[in-house]
């Protein structure tokens, strides 16, 4: 009886015990209601009035307006093609006018991904929910604004019709291309309004939204064409056309309408800016938040930019015999960054961007030739006390490598000229004295400054590597040396200084900081020798040009004659020149004799700088305390004896330690 008594009074227990466990749970789902639910958006009435965010507007440091994103027209859902409904519908959410703003299943696994999945959040994403979104913009995907949107989808459930969730919706999806809206997409990838959409059309623009720029159809067609078919075949599986109807659609090759001129940028400068805030805060964002992004570029140092491109390219036309209408045309890249900040004040990634999109001027790799030997030079004179009146010989160099052959450089000229300074090394660029400077001090030292400079494309640890072999990009050689500018301290390179949300609110500010790098007096040691290269080495015709600022640089020819560049700067600005053909094609003028950096690039370098700084004074990059000059024998290495007249001299800055007469070696 005892026992029978007992087992009650635990049953009784466990009833009480669960009813204050689920009182509990409730009061407390209750209260995450309340303390979520304080900070809802408030809905528009009526709900079309959802898309009348104002568009994302993107500006130059001048306050000019550069372009406006989220242009979009709105129109009843009568006239929109049933086709592109029923596959938007089959596509997003095929249960929508089932459910009141939730699919369960999907959102039960959302949450458990969300909670329970460290770093991941999975959304349930109907099309009440997808519209809900668009009302928050937090900039940040995390569990707790995911249950507002589904709090608010709710609400939207419960003030108005399928049919007006739908208008607001299909109204204000991003396609891609400039299009916001059905509407506008229809116009933009087609030349026609919505309600005349075919069924093969009608998928392919439901199949964009999921990633409008992974499935553009101008630029990814194949992509394209494999989403349409997911659709497609979605569209048959929920029962909204036969399979027959799907695989005839599929067969239909688009007939897409190339006239729209607005459906790119025009500005290799502003696909950079966009695809950086596509990465940092999602298409969603970009294109519904109507979000002010205040970008870094001057407008008139990237008019400059443009036209000094361009002109240099024509001339090198010319030069080399190549007639306008060819379609393989020489191709260039341009970037101008200040020196102290890291802003990109100007970009130009080709010669005509509506005929080639491709940004060569952060995307394309190419191989920078001597541009790379101030890496080498810093190094040598970091880890080995080498200074620019050391003495070296060019002569014949053979570098054994292990596992392959020998590595036997060589100079551009074929000959060899016997002892001389490192600055004059420098000065004519001598392939035979930076290979032994390498063989010394390891590839690995080379590579280890430039990737401290900026450097962040990959680097092979090879011999070579003195030499300009790895491929870099012309921006990151424009950051790069902006190093060198600034004695050693560097800035990250940048292209916008600040985000605002659609109400004013700052969500993102550029704060500069710098941080040194290097050793300044080291550094300007190899910055007088980069002065040197513009005033009497292989970069001498900026100053035949009239180009007469202090100012320092190095030119970079590859050994195929692929690849010309001048990367050079003035104390506050720094500008990367590059000059090749996509195809890695010989740069030879009309007498077949290969075009090197200073007759390519360094032309084109010398028209801009002398636009962009014709308003500053001149300024002369400062001088360490703990730098004296020295008069020495380029020859010897040592002062210059006074009833010799035979003799080249050359002034380098010596830190307090370093003596002249020293031979380079170990």
């Amino acid at each position: 009886m005892n026992l029978i008594l007992r087992f009650i009074k635990f049953i009784r227990f466990c009833l009480f015990s669960s009813l204050i466990l689920v009182s509990l749970v409730s009061l407390c789902g209750m209260f995450l209601i309340f303390f979520v639910a304080k900070d809802l958006p408030k809905l528009p009435s009526p709900l079309s009035r959802i898309i009348e965010r104002p568009q994302t507007r993107i500006f130059a440091s001048n306050g000019q307006v550069l372009i406006s994103l989220g242009e979009r027209k709105t129109i009843p859902l009568n006239m929109v093609s049933q086709d592109f409904i029923n596959a938007i519908l089959a596509t997003e959410d095929h249960r929508f006018f089932e459910h009141h703003g939730m699919n369960k299943l999907r959102t039960l696994k959302g949450l458990y991904i969300t909670l329970f999945k460290t770093g991941k959040v999975q959304g349930a994403s109907t099309i009440t929910q997808q519209l809900a979104k668009n009302l928050f913009f937090s900039f940040e995907k995390t569990y707790q604004r995911k249950f507002k949107e589904l709090l608010v989808a709710l609400q939207i459930e419960a003030s108005n019709t399928k049919q007006e969730i739908l208008h607001a919706y299909i109204n204000q999806i991003y396609f891609g291309a400039g299009a916001q809206g059905i509407e506008k997409a229809s116009r933009v990838f087609f030349g026609k309004p919505a309600q005349d959409l075919s069924l093969a059309e009608a998928a392919l623009l439901a199949g964009l939204p999921k990633s409008p720029t992974n499935y553009n159809p101008y630029r990814h067609l194949d992509l394209a064409l494999k989403r349409r078919e997911l659709v497609l075949k979605r569209m048959a599986q929920v029962g909204f056309i036969s399979d027959l109807e799907a695989a005839q659609a599929m067969m239909i090759k688009p007939a897409l309408h190339h006239a729209q001129t607005d459906s790119r940028t025009g500005s290799y400068f502003l696909d950079a800016v966009i695809n950086d805030l596509i990465l940092k805060y999602g298409e969603d964002v970009v294109y519904h938040g109507g979000i002010k992004v205040f970008a870094t570029i001057d407008t008139r140092l990237q008019s400059y930019a443009r036209q000094s491109l361009k002109k240099g390219l024509e001339r090198l036309d010319t030069m080399m015999g190549i007639a306008r209408e060819t379609a393989d045309h020489l191709q260039g890249a341009l970037v101008a960054i200040d020196t102290g900040s890291g802003a990109v004040k100007a970009l130009v990634g080709g010669r005509n961007y509506y005929k080639s999109e491709f940004n060569r001027a952060i995307k394309s790799l190419r191989q920078s030739g001597s541009s790379f030997k101030p890496f080498l030079y810093y190094a040598a004179f970091k880890s080995l006390g080498f200074h620019p009146g050391t003495i070296m010989t060019d002569k014949p160099v053979i570098i054994p490598v292990k596992g392959s052959a020998d590595w036997e450089p060589e100079n551009f000229s074929k000959t060899f000229s016997g002892d001389m300074i490192l600055k004059k090394a420098l000065i004519n660029s001598v392939n035979t004295i930076a290979a032994q400077i390498v063989e010394k001090i390891e590839p690995e030292s080379v590579t280890r400054i430039a990737r401290v400079c900026g450097i962040k494309s990959p680097l092979q640890d090879v011999y070579s590597v003195a030499l300009g072999t790895s491929s870099v990009t012309p921006f990151e050689m424009a950051s790069a040396y902006t190093v060198f500018a600034n004695l050693g301290i560097k800035h990250e390179p940048f292209l916008f200084w600040r985000v605002e949300d659609a109400f004013g609110r700052i969500i993102f500010e550029h704060i500069v900081q710098k941080k040194r790098v290097l050793d300044p007096a080291i550094t300007y040691q190899v910055v007088d020798m980069m002065k040197s290269v513009i005033d009497t080495g292989s970069g001498r015709s900026i100053r035949h040009l009239g180009f007469n600022r202090p100012a320092a640089g190095k030119t970079g020819t590859t050994d195929s004659y692929n690849d010309a560049w001048f990367t050079g700067f003035t104390p506050t600005l720094c500008t990367s020149v590059w000059t090749g053909f996509d195809k890695k094609k010989k740069l030879l003028d009309a007498n077949k004799v290969g075009i090197t950096g200073g007759k390519g690039a360094a032309p084109i370098w010398a028209d801009f700088m002398t636009n962009a700084l014709k308003s500053e004074p001149d300024r002369d990059f400062p001088i360490p305390d703990d730098i004296r000059f020295e008069t020495v024998d380029t020859t010897t290495g040592c002062n210059p004896k006074e009833d010799d007249e035979s003799f080249e001299v050359l002034k380098v800055p010596l830190k307090p330690e370093q003596q002249l007469c020293v031979e380079g070696e170990l």
